[in-house]
């Protein structure tokens, strides 16, 4: 088959898209575009995970490496 049905596909979801009603949340898109998570929408992290989170977050300086090498190309 050519690209006829494939060109008839994005046509038929095209036009659902441009005369289907779109309900937006725009709380939650708010809170996707600004990264981060208020406190209480953090989930709790499971007991086998604590020791890693608390090595992870207590020490952030791996980050750091990364990024200074991309600086440098």
């Amino acid at each position: 088959m050519g690209r006829g049905r494939a060109k008839a596909k994005q046509t038929k979801v095209a036009r659902d898209l441009k005369y289907r009603p779109v309900e937006t949340d725009f709380a939650s898109l708010e809170r996707e575009l600004r990264g981060g998570a208020s406190p209480s929408e953090i989930e709790e992290v499971p007991e086998q995970y604590v020791d890693l989170v608390e090595q992870y977050s207590a020490d952030d300086s791996y980050l750091d490496e990364d990024d200074s090498d991309e600086r440098r190309d």
